[in-house]
């Protein structure tokens, strides 16, 4: 990572890095990816598990058994834990984390899987508001295996929202940014969209402001998200952020 996209990073939230990812490896992933989705191998989630707007209703409706993530990427072909330790990304994440890195397999660790048909939209969050860590200090890592574009929901993202406090008031019960506030519409306004191209990794903030839309074209946009804390910023005890295993990246 240059010093102009660590610096981009630091006021915006986020960055993109262009072809990080092998055309080799983007390969081997899709293919793990294909297999674990046309069989559907467990643990997945389904877009009716989460009723966001545009889901099917219920698992038993037409498109209910449409997958929308593939859980434990990390043990669903040793590309994915290869990826984790590749030098080029452990160093981009070293620049933003620290030296000693850790990858938490408690959230993300899943490969995205937005189906043309019967995809959902993700309304505006930030990823730190179900993790529980000493501090709000996480980067995750987003690597695009097919193109991103507005068409297909490429993540958007509000710059600068890593540095800025909210209220309470400005996040519904489930914590999603409201977007029928005045004052959230105008920071709202100013997304961009994270168009990517296969091997183009997306890195941001655990603060920043993110959404996706729905996936409006005829073909399946999949995506490898990570997520990377600093070793000196552990999760709470007896929290979910806790309950699994995690890598140390040396």
């Amino acid at each position: 990572m240059t010093h102009a996209d660590r610096m981009h990073f630091e006021e915006h939230g986020f960055v993109i890095l262009r072809n990080l990812a092998s055309s080799d490896v983007v390969e081997r992933m899709l293919k793990a990816t294909e297999i674990g989705r046309k069989k559907a191998i467990p643990p997945v989630e389904f877009e009716a598990d989460l009723q966001y707007p545009g889901s099917p209703a219920s698992q038993l409706d037409p498109g209910g058994k449409t997958i929308r993530r593939l859980k434990q990427a990390h043990s669903r072909g040793i590309v994915f834990t290869e990826w984790l330790t590749f030098p080029p990304l452990r160093e981009s994440l070293k620049q933003l984390l620290g030296p000693a890195l850790v990858c938490p397999f408690a959230h993300h660790n899943c490969i995205m899987t937005k189906e043309p048909e019967f995809s959902s939209e993700t309304g505006w969050h930030q990823d730190i508001r179900y993790w529980s860590y000493s501090r709000p200090e996480l980067v995750s890592m987003w690597l695009a295996l097919r193109p991103e574009n507005k068409d297909n929901g490429c993540l958007q993202l509000v710059p600068g929202t890593h540095r800025m406090t909210f209220g309470q008031h400005q996040f519904d019960s489930e914590l999603f940014f409201r977007d029928d506030l005045k004052e959230n519409q105008a920071l709202i306004e100013q997304r961009v969209y994270a168009e990517l191209e296969p091997g183009d990794v997306l890195l941001f903030h655990c603060r920043t402001l993110h959404a996706a839309s729905r996936n409006r074209t005829d073909k399946t946009k999949y995506s490898v998200v990570f997520t990377f804390r600093p070793l000196d910023n552990p999760p709470t005890p007896n929290s979910r952020s806790a309950a699994s295993p995690e890598l140390l990246i040396h």
